[in-house]
């Protein structure tokens, strides 16, 4: 692990029920991101979800994070391509990573089970697959496509256009373009399958606290085999830059009485259970004073190959519990861990694929 960061739900209370508002949820996220880029932390993510009380637009929020940082990336962990017009995406994502000076990091998949029916569907898509996955692929090639600048449409003759600019039939990308914005796009994946297409199509690899492969082994270990797929995958494929690989957890430093009454009975192994029709396994929840997880987590192997990590956050508890799980995890355990604190002008970087293979 070289760099942190924080992945948020976006929860909020609906209906006025108890709990903070949709606004004061995007209030805090905002507060919360300047107060952790200050301190060096190196990303700010938000996961995406549709007809629920959680983040579901992702974009303005980023973008208010972008104009009042420095250092820090924004991303999402992840976008349900299910439901984006992939063009309009790809606008929206140009222009913020030329907000952000190239501070972005877009996590984007198929989407996880949700509450509504085909919810996509309500948005105007539709899929043959009961689970939406082809929609999911056709919109994600389409959006890679756009963001590299190839045409999508093509100039109209010259007595339709306002103003007359271009010749009839010129190809025409999206815009604006943003160089770069590929490298900076990721692939959520939940299986070693899904990791190693996210390798060939040449996006950076994004794995949650969820794997769709179990086996009698922690689960470290099983998402580190998904890791060296992914990265075997990457050197097979030629790539000609180097990937980013993220894992996420859930991680509680207990610091104080206050902390320990919080947080002391999160602590949990992994889980086997059934998602998606599937079976997963879960990641452990860690919650303990800094030196025990200090060496816990360095055991985690798959913590030890990613160089990003995604801590996720209770949002729901407010500004400043989150403020201090963030702050006490940089202050006592990311150091001993190898963290490399965000600086301005400087964006992250992948581990040497052709050494983290051949280890």
């Amino acid at each position: 692990m070289k760099y942190f960061g924080f992945l948020s739900f976006g929860h909020y209370s609906n209906g006025g029920r108890h709990g903070i508002t949709a606004a004061e949820s995007l209030h805090q996220a905002i507060d919360l991101s300047v107060a952790a880029d200050e301190l060096g932390v190196n990303g700010a993510f938000f996961r995406v979800h549709h007809f629920a009380p959680q983040a579901a637009a992702p974009m303005p929020l980023l973008s208010a994070i972008a104009s009042r940082t420095k250092a820090i990336e924004v991303g999402t962990g992840v976008i349900d391509m299910r439901y984006e017009n992939p063009l309009y995406l790809a606008e929206e994502a140009a222009a913020l990573d030329l907000i952000a000076d190239g501070r972005t990091a877009l996590g984007v998949s198929r989407g996880a089970p949700e509450i509504a029916n085909k919810g996509w569907e309500s948005f105007g898509y539709h899929s043959e697959e009961r689970s939406g996955a082809d929609l999911a692929r056709a919109h994600y090639e389409r959006f890679l496509e756009a963001i590299d600048g190839r045409p999508m449409a093509e100039a109209a003759p010259l007595h339709e256009q306002y103003p007359t600019q271009l010749n009839p039939g010129t190809p025409l990308p999206v815009l604006p373009h943003s160089p770069g914005l590929r490298s900076r796009i990721w692939y959520g994946a939940g299986s070693n399958a899904s990791a190693v297409q996210a390798a060939r199509d040449g996006v950076n690899l994004m794995s949650s606290t969820l794997v769709f492969e179990h086996g009698d082994k922690p689960f470290g270990d099983i998402q580190a085999e998904q890791l060296r797929a992914y990265r075997q995958a990457w050197a097979e494929a030629g790539h000609d830059w180097t990937p980013r690989v993220s894992v996420s957890r859930s991680i509680f430093p207990l610091l104080s009485e206050r902390d320990r009454g919080l947080y002391g009975l999160s602590a949990s192994g992994d889980q086997v259970g059934h998602i998606d029709s599937g079976i997963a396994t879960f990641g452990r929840t860690y919650a303990a004073d800094p030196s025990t997880l200090i060496k816990q987590l360095s055991q985690d192997r798959a913590l030890a190959e990613a160089d990003t990590l995604l801590l996720t956050i209770p949002n729901q508890l407010g500004f400043e519990e989150n403020w201090s799980i963030i702050r006490n995890f940089a202050e006592y355990v990311a150091p001993a861990l190898g963290w490399e604190p965000a600086r301005p002008g400087t964006l992250p970087t992948g581990y040497d694929i052709d050494e983290v293979v051949a280890d």
